[in-house]
C-alpha cells in the first residue's frame, strides 16, 4: 500500500472507460418468445440500438448506425418499440429519433416509415406503441405540434394502419380520444379486447401530482366509446394501469401515501413501500400481470426489488441474486419475467426469472468488470439528520484504491451529488463516474434530499414550494455532518448535479458558504423565464408545484433564481451545457455567464453542440468529465496524474 494525498491516486477509472459505460439497457420486450430491448451506444454519437436476444442464447442488434431508437414525446420520450411474431417472422415497429417517424421493421429487410413528417413546430411524436393485428393497426400516443411554440402541441391516442397507408398522409392516422386532456399514457386493452385504460392529467399537474385512469369501451370497429373516470384525482397519483388475464383492472395508486397496487379497487398489497413511482417517461412499468394470477413487480423503500406478488395472499417473493435495484421495465410471456437489474457492484443487466423453477439469470447485457472490482467504491446507505429534525437518506462513497491511502493525518475532499428530477432519487448502483472519483481518493455523497422519491408521498411533497430550500439545505445538511464526524474536509466540499440538481448545485452557491466549489451541469438558473416560455410543455407549469403560481409570488422567483444573484457566487464553478437542450436550454447559462463578467470568481463553461438535456456522446463525457476532475484539482490542491488542465477564466 503507497501512499500519497487524496485526489492524488493513479487510478485505472479514467474518463473514457466512464463513458464507454455510461447508460443502461431499457424498455425490455418479447417478441414472441424473444426478448428485445433498447441499449445504449455512446461511442456511435450517443444512439440508442435495439438488441435482439433470439432463443439459442446469441444476440445481435438489429439496426445498425445511425438508426436511434428513440422517442422525444413529452421531450423525456417513452417507450419506442414494440412487436409482435406475423407469419412466423417478428415484425416491429419503431420511432426513429432524428426525424420521429414510426417505423415498420422485418428482419432481412430495410426499416419502412408508418407516419408522415409535419413541418410545424416539433412535428409528430409517437410513443408506447401496442401492434394490434386484429386491427392493422399500432395503437399509441400521438403528440402532435400545432405551432412554433413548446406549448402549442396536442396529444391523444391514436391508431397508424399497419399497411403503411399513412407514411405520407397525416389524415389516414386514426384518431381514438379527442384532445381534452394535455397528457395520456398509451392505451391498455383487456385480454377479451371490449376495454381500454389509460391515464391522464393537465396543467399545472405533474403525474406524480395526481392523474386519473381513464376506461372506455371498444367496439368492434376499434373506435372508443366515451370514456369515464374510475380512479385518481388532483391528490391521487396513479402511475400504471394494466389488465390481469382474467380481466380484473389493475393500477398502482399512492392513495395512501405510497404507490401500491390495486386490483378492482381493492388493495392487494398494502404497505408502506412504493409500487409505483414518477412517470417522467411514457411506458414505464412497475408491474405486469402473469397468466397464473400473479404479479411481476417492482417494489420497495428506498430501493426497487424484482418480486412476485400473489393478489391472492399479498405475499411478495423476491427474486434471488445479486440484484438491489430494477429500473421501471418489465416485461413477461409465460411462466418468464424479465426486467433490468444492477447492484453496487455490477452495471445494469437484463435478468430473466422464471417464476416455475424461480431462477433467475442475466441474458443480455451481462456484466463484465472493465477492470479489477477491487477499485470499485464501497457505498454505505446513511441517513442524516436536517432542518427540523428532518430525516434526510444518502448514500455515501468514501475514497477507496487497493492500492494507494493518503497521509493519516489528511481528510479527504467530498463532492455532493444532487440529483435530476427534483422528483426522482439517486439509485445505489455500479456508476463508473463515481468510482472515476472515488478510486483517485475524492469522495462522493449522494443525497436523496426531501422531495425524492421512494420514501412516500410525505416526503416527496416537502419540496412543495420549496425548491431551492429543502432541497439545498438537506444537501449541506450532508455534507456538513461528513465534515463534522471527521469523514469529509470542511475546506475541500464541492456540490455537483445535472438538470435539477445543476438548479441545486447553482442555488447551494449562491445561498452557501459550504462548498469550495460546483460544477453545475445543463441546470435551470432563470425561473421566472424557465416558466414562461424557455422549456417544454411538460414540465412548463411544474414550478407552481415547486415555487409556487408565478403571478402570486413573483418575488419568490427572483429571490431564490441564481441568474439574479451572481454577486452571491464566490466560489469557482464548472458549467456544462448542450447546446441542443430545449429543457434547461443554454440562454440561461449565457444569462449567469454575462451577469458573471468582470466579478473576478474563476469558472468555465464548456457547450456541445449536438447534446441535448443529458450528455449521451462518449467524446461529451470524456470532455466533461475531465473538466470536473481539473476543477476540483485546483480548488482543493490536488494533483491528479494524466488530467487535462481545464482553463479558468475570470
Amino acid at each position: 500500500m503507497r501512499t500519497s494525498a487524496y485526489g492524488s491516486w493513479p487510478s485505472p477509472i479514467d474518463a473514457a472507460l466512464a463513458a464507454a459505460h455510461d447508460g443502461h439497457p431499457e424498455w425490455v420486450g418479447f417478441v414472441g418468445d424473444e426478448v428485445w430491448w433498447t441499449e445504449p451506444r455512446p461511442t456511435e454519437a450517443g444512439r440508442r440500438t435495439l438488441v435482439r436476444s433470439r432463443a439459442d442464447g446469441s444476440q445481435e442488434s438489429v439496426l445498425p448506425a445511425p438508426w436511434n431508437v428513440r422517442s422525444r414525446v413529452m421531450e423525456y420520450g417513452g417507450r419506442p418499440w414494440a412487436g409482435t411474431v406475423q407469419n412466423g417472422q417478428p415484425l416491429v415497429v419503431f420511432v426513429n429519433f432524428t426525424d420521429q417517424r414510426l417505423y415498420r421493421y422485418k428482419p432481412g429487410s430495410d426499416p419502412e416509415p408508418l407516419t408522415p413528417v409535419s413541418p410545424v413546430g416539433g412535428g409528430l411524436r409517437w410513443a408506447e406503441p401496442r401492434v394490434r393485428p386484429d386491427l392493422g393497426e399500432v395503437w399509441c400516443v400521438l403528440e402532435e405540434f400545432t405551432g412554433e411554440g413548446p406549448g402549442d402541441v396536442r396529444r391523444v391516442l391514436a391508431a397508424v394502419p399497419l399497411d403503411r397507408s399513412a407514411a405520407e398522409d397525416r389524415h389516414a392516422v386514426r384518431e381514438l380520444t379527442d384532445d381534452r386532456h394535455r397528457f395520456v399514457s398509451g392505451p391498455c386493452v383487456s385480454p377479451d379486447g371490449r376495454k381500454a385504460a389509460w391515464l391522464a392529467w393537465d396543467h399545472p399537474r405533474m403525474p406524480w401530482d395526481g392523474t386519473e385512469l381513464l376506461l372506455a369501451e371498444v367496439a368492434d370497429d376499434g373506435t372508443l366509446g366515451e370514456p369515464r373516470v374510475v380512479a385518481g384525482g388532483p391528490e391521487e397519483s396513479v402511475a400504471q394501469v394494466d389488465w390481469g388475464f382474467d380481466g380484473s383492472l389493475l393500477y398502482a395508486s399512492d392513495r395512501t401515501g405510497w404507490w401500491n397496487l390495486y386490483r378492482d379497487h381493492e388493495p392487494v398489497c398494502p404497505r408502506e413501500e412504493e409500487f409505483g413511482g414518477p412517470l417522467w417517461k411514457l411506458g414505464q412499468r412497475w408491474f405486469a400481470p402473469l397468466e397464473s394470477g400473479l404479479i411481476a413487480v417492482v417494489h420497495g423503500r428506498g430501493a426497487a426489488l424484482l418480486g412476485v406478488l400473489d393478489p391472492e395472499t399479498g405475499e411478495v417473493v423476491d427474486a434471488a441474486g445479486p440484484w438491489t435495484e430494477f429500473t421501471s421495465t418489465l416485461a413477461v410471456h409465460g411462466d418468464r419475467i424479465v426486467g433490468v437489474g444492477a447492484s453496487p457492484r455490477s452495471a445494469h443487466e437484463v435478468v430473466e426469472l422464471d417464476t416455475r423453477t424461480g431462477r433467475a439469470r442475466v441474458i443480455g447485457a451481462a456484466h463484465d468488470d472493465p477492470v479489477d472490482p477491487a477499485h470499485y467504491p464501497e457505498p454505505q446507505i446513511r441517513t442524516f439528520t436536517g432542518p427540523a429534525g428532518r430525516e434526510i437518506h444518502a448514500h455515501i462513497y468514501p475514497p477507496h484504491n487497493p492500492s494507494w491511502a493518503a497521509p493519516s493525518n489528511e481528510l479527504p475532499p467530498y463532492v455532493i451529488w444532487a440529483h435530476g428530477g427534483p422528483t426522482s432519487r439517486a439509485p445505489l448502483v455500479l456508476d463508473l463516474e463515481i468510482a472515476y472519483f472515488t478510486s483517485r481518493g475524492i469522495g462522493v455523497a449522494e443525497v436523496n434530499y426531501g422531495g425524492s422519491t421512494g420514501h412516500g408521498r410525505e416526503y416527496r411533497n416537502r419540496l412543495r414550494e420549496q425548491w431551492g430550500v429543502v432541497d439545498v439545505e438537506d444537501c449541506a445538511a450532508v455534507a456538513l455532518a461528513l465534515a463534522d464526524e471527521g469523514t469529509a474536509d470542511r475546506a475541500r466540499l464541492a456540490v455537483r448535479g445535472g438538470s435539477a440538481g445543476g438548479w441545486t448545485s447553482a442555488a447551494s452557491l449562491v445561498t452557501t458558504d459550504v462548498y469550495a466549489c460546483g460544477t453545475i451541469i445543463y441546470p435551470v438558473l432563470d425561473l421566472a423565464n424557465w416558466a414562461s416560455g424557455e422549456t417544454h410543455d411538460f414540465e412548463s407549469r411544474y414550478l407552481e408545484t415547486l415555487v409556487g403560481p408565478l403571478a402570486d409570488v413573483p418575488a419568490r422567483y427572483t429571490e431564490r433564481s441564481p441568474v439574479e444573484h451572481a454577486d452571491r457566487i464566490t466560489a469557482p464553478f464548472l458549467l456544462l451545457q448542450g447546446l441542443a437542450d430545449v429543457i434547461c436550454p443554454p440562454v440561461q447559462c449565457e444569462r449567469l455567464l454575462e451577469r458573471m463578467r468582470g466579478r473576478q470568481v474563476p469558472h468555465a463553461y464548456l457547450a456541445f453542440e449536438g447534446e441535448g438535456h443529458g450528455f449521451r456522446r462518449a467524446d461529451t463525457m470524456i470532455r466533461a468529465l475531465e473538466a470536473e476532475l481539473s476543477l476540483y484539482a485546483q480548488v482543493f490542491g490536488i494533483d491528479p496524474p494524466g488530467i487535462p488542465t481545464l482553463e479558468l477564466g475570470k
